[in-house]
């Protein structure tokens, strides 16, 4: 006789990042997983939009999809050139009518292929009011002229009820974390909570945001893309079903 699982299917993964990427990633995951999972979305975040002035650049540097969706709401003419911390924020630059390109990776990355690039500054980062990693240290300690302009910033927003819940009862939740910030709210929402919590988180800062939390397991993923972090989920769901 095949042995059972003594976890209830659909096992809860709760997704705490802003829309629209909680959205995405939900989609994603429900096509890879299917009816072994139940996704349940409470972004711990969402995005207010700026329009500070703007000085002159040669071209963009993007570490989000939420800075193209600021774009519309900024005033005066903006470089078609952008340099891109990842896949999805390029593909996000180039619907708004950008030359893109992805370094397909972190803070780190986005700095090499900058620099590969050679490109004639100044370069304007378009960014939210919280970063993670040293981009203008690096590029500053390489000669590069990077100037800077807060688009947006994240509010906090509480937990729905939803999502209190599952905290609250007896049942293993998958939680995957996309940011320090995010990783820090989540912490501090989940105190007091019971149920069993398998952490995936996208980098090792992370991790270390919500290092006080008392969880069942941690992972954190091989690189910091959407696709790794997938993956980890996975793992720690499929290793619940055969526990």
């Amino acid at each position: 006789m095949a042995r059972q699982s003594r976890h209830a299917l659909p096992l809860p993964v709760l997704v705490t990042r802003p829309e629209p990427q909680a959205s995405r990633f939900a989609a994603d995951f429900r096509a890879r997983l299917g009816d072994s999972v139940r996704v349940v979305l409470s972004p711990l975040m969402a995005p207010v939009f700026l329009s500070p002035p703007l000085p002159m650049a040669k071209a963009l540097v993007l570490t989000s999809e939420s800075a193209v969706q600021a774009l519309p709401g900024l005033s005066g003419p903006l470089p078609r050139r952008a340099f891109c911390v990842g896949g999805r924020t390029a593909e996000a630059a180039h619907a708004a009518g950008l030359e893109a390109m992805s370094a397909e990776g972190d803070a780190a990355a986005l700095a090499a292929l900058i620099l590969s690039a050679s490109p004639e500054g100044p370069l304007l980062w378009l960014r939210g009011e919280d970063t993670a990693g040293d981009l203008a240290g690096t590029l500053a300690r390489a000669g590069v002229r990077l100037e800077q302009a807060v688009v947006y910033r994240q509010d906090p927003q509480p937990l729905s009820p939803t999502a209190q819940a599952l905290l609250r009862g007896p049942d293993p939740v998958i939680v995957p974390l996309f940011s320090p910030r995010t990783a820090g709210l989540f912490a501090e929402a989940a105190i007091g909570g019971t149920a069993p919590l398998h952490l995936c988180s996208m980098s090792a800062a992370v991790d270390r945001a919500a290092s006080d939390l008392a969880v069942r397991s941690r992972t954190i993923a091989a690189r910091p893309t959407g696709e790794a972090l997938l993956a980890d989920v996975e793992k720690t769901i499929r290793a619940l079903l055969s526990a």
